[in-house]
């Protein structure tokens, strides 16, 4: 049974993958610049490697918060379509249909 309580957790959730996601996209272009600024200035190879794999972590992190984005976005459709089902009423409702609308539009999941 979905409780509203269970809708603000769940709109919460979307928010800070939403968040996550942005703040790794943003350090990936900021590790991206990074080496490569390393590699025109001919720094050592060992720490050259290094910055390689500070990105390449990086980089792995925006494809996880795409699935949990994803799963995430899903479990809020299915908790609101099942209060609007039961005909809940609350300000949780309008708060949940805006955050879909901006995940969407932040994010678009990938067909598989």
């Amino acid at each position: 049974m979905a409780t509203l309580r269970n809708l603000k957790i769940k709109t919460s959730t979307c928010k800070r993958i939403v968040k996550e996601l942005r703040s790794y996209e943003k350090e990936v272009e900021k590790e991206a610049a990074k080496t490569a600024d390393m590699k025109e200035k001919g720094a050592d190879p060992y720490d050259l490697k290094q910055q390689e794999n500070v990105l390449a972590e990086s980089r792995m992190m925006v494809p996880d918060c795409h699935k949990r984005l994803e799963a995430a976005l899903t479990d809020l459709k299915a908790t609101l379509a099942e209060l609007k089902e039961s005909n809940e009423q609350g300000a949780e409702i309008g708060e949940a249909e805006s955050t879909i609308t901006e995940v969407e539009a932040v994010y678009t999941p990938t067909e598989d």
